[in-house]
């Protein structure tokens, strides 16, 4: 059927506008530096701590919720992300500056027993809705315009690389997108030359 309406309009030169495509509103670094400091705070260690893992990596808050204890390799600053888009396993980079804190959290939380990274006080895994929930409490705390959705913080930590001037071929390897407008290189680096490339420019990074 879509085939007949496309021939239809070819042979009558009928031409359908196409809904130009908006771009992603990115937080600007004013409104995360102000975001970061409602969470600070609040003098929540826990929600600073994903609040920052979520900044630094960009991942997805359904992989946020399920990166285990084991997946994070403090000596090469790494989390390892198991399955994520496209069924794909991939490395993220922290900043050595988070590593200590990150490190005590990750203690804290093998000490309670836990399997995963963040956990709740009955153990198990934040749900993606509970995520969401403590995103939207500092935003509002914060008293931005616009609420701070997970995408919207995936979204910047990508472009602010960007800005550093740091090649799309080198964000590619972290970021886990498989088929992506945002970048116009797909390639398969290695992880270690883009940690290079981040390291280099996280030291800037406003929080």
């Amino acid at each position: 059927m879509k085939q007949v309406f496309r021939h239809l309009r070819s042979e009558l030169g009928v031409e359908i506008p196409k809904e130009p495509k908006r771009l992603p509103y990115v937080p600007t670094e004013e409104e995360i530096r102000r975001y970061y400091e409602a969470v600070w705070q609040a003098r929540r260690p826990g929600d600073v701590v994903i609040i920052k893992t979520l900044l630094y990596t960009g991942v997805r808050v359904s992989e946020l919720i399920h990166i285990r204890l084991e997946d994070v390799d403090f000596d090469r600053c790494q989390i390892r992300i198991n399955r994520g888009t496209g069924d794909k396993d991939r490395m993220v980079p922290f900043p050595p500056s988070f590593k200590e804190a990150f490190a005590l959290h990750a203690e804290g939380m093998r000490q309670k027993g836990a399997a995963f990274l963040f956990e709740s006080s009955w153990k198990k895994p934040y749900s993606d809705r509970g995520v969401r929930a403590i995103l939207a409490r500092y935003a509002t705390t914060a008293g931005l315009a616009r609420p701070i959705s997970p995408h919207k913080l995936r979204h910047f930590p990508f472009t602010w690389l960007k800005k550093q001037g740091i090649d799309d071929a080198l964000i590619q390897p972290y970021s886990g997108h498989t088929k992506r407008q945002s970048l116009e290189i797909y390639s398969r680096l290695a992880i270690n030359e883009a940690q290079e490339q981040y390291d280099r420019v996280i030291g800037r990074f406003p929080v």
